[in-house]
């Protein structure tokens, strides 16, 4: 099992942290544009080996894209990161023409690879490789829903006052502060609504805090999360490579499901060693399909920026 991870800054060389710890993959490839900073990274990582157990390989280079040839998996995590009050579809036109070259070139040497976005505005970013790559649709998966759920339920335990172990929630929709949609009518706490412990109110500030988390850590630490985002890529990557068959939130092409069509958006998938196995309609209430629908508007007027 051949993983690479494109963007060896914060989010991309956490990824390949948690990647290497599970230790379900023989060799991590970490690629950067920067001259010796992968490989900086990947000795940096592989001195932890003895230390943390593992033993999957991390090899570090600079812009050689042969030394990813035959990948299982790819993670981009490339371009540039949001900066405090700034949203992440401002940062389209730069990321966007990162984003297809890096595509380009992963597909070129690994033709049957999977490939999961973590670019943002991830949503467009994910759409733009459905467009330009060749690949088919459920080898392309976005990363962000899987990270929204988990800050759903960080946010639902501390509410409760509850083990994070003893929650269970999901976030749909764009991954945008305005376009989630955090299911709480379907959260609970070992398979009781969480309606049952908090009221309204308080749910309420669960599913806004929830909203603005990204936005939150960028203003308190001056440029994007890295520890969370680089944990949720490597659960994806491990439920593919490890054929787990686990249902994660993800940006996913759809095609009728939801009432939607031609746009990725966070959708519950079943995740397995050929990628997306199948796209999981949930049956939303009235309010819950209308935030659907305003988040896909959302995301098309995004998409609509883009250039193939």
């Amino acid at each position: 099992m051949k993983v690479t991870v494109v963007g060896a800054g914060a989010v991309g060389a956490s990824c390949a942290e948690y990647i290497a710890i599970k230790n379900f993959a023989s060799e991590v490839v970490l690629l950067d544009i920067k001259e010796g900073f992968a490989e900086g990274k990947a000795m940096d990582l592989m001195q932890t080996a003895s230390l943390n157990g593992f033993d999957t390989r991390i090899v570090g280079v600079t812009g050689d894209y042969s030394k990813t040839a035959d990948s299982d998996i790819c993670v981009i995590t490339s371009g540039i990161p949001r900066k405090p009050g700034m949203t992440r579809e401002e940062l389209i036109g730069i990321n966007a023409g990162i984003v297809k070259d890096v595509s380009s070139n992963l597909v070129k040497h690994s033709p049957n690879t999977i490939i999961i976005v973590v670019s943002n505005p991830m949503d467009s970013m994910t759409y733009l490789v459905h467009k330009t790559s060749g690949l088919d649709k459920n080898k392309i998966i976005g990363m962000g829903g899987a990270l929204d759920s988990a800050r759903f339920k960080y946010r639902l335990a501390e509410a409760l006052g509850a083990p994070i172990s003893d929650v269970d929630g999901m976030v749909i929709g764009g991954h945008s502060d305005t376009g989630m949609v955090p299911l709480t009518r379907l959260a609970t706490r070992n398979s009781v609504p969480v309606s049952n412990f908090l009221s309204d109110d308080r749910l309420n500030q669960v599913l806004e805090d929830t909203k603005v988390g990204g936005a939150t850590l960028t203003k308190l630490l001056g440029t994007s999360a890295w520890y969370a985002p680089g944990a949720a890529v490597s659960g994806l990557v491990q439920a593919i490579a490890c054929d787990q068959k686990k249902m994660f939130p993800c940006s996913v092409m759809l095609d009728g499901e939801y009432g939607l069509k031609d746009i990725c958006i966070g959708a519950p998938v079943i995740l397995g060693r050929n990628g997306i196995e199948k796209i999981v309609e949930l049956e939303l209430s009235d309010a819950e399909k209308a935030h659907m629908q305003s988040s896909a508007e959302g995301v098309r007027k995004t998409n609509d920026l883009l250039e193939f």
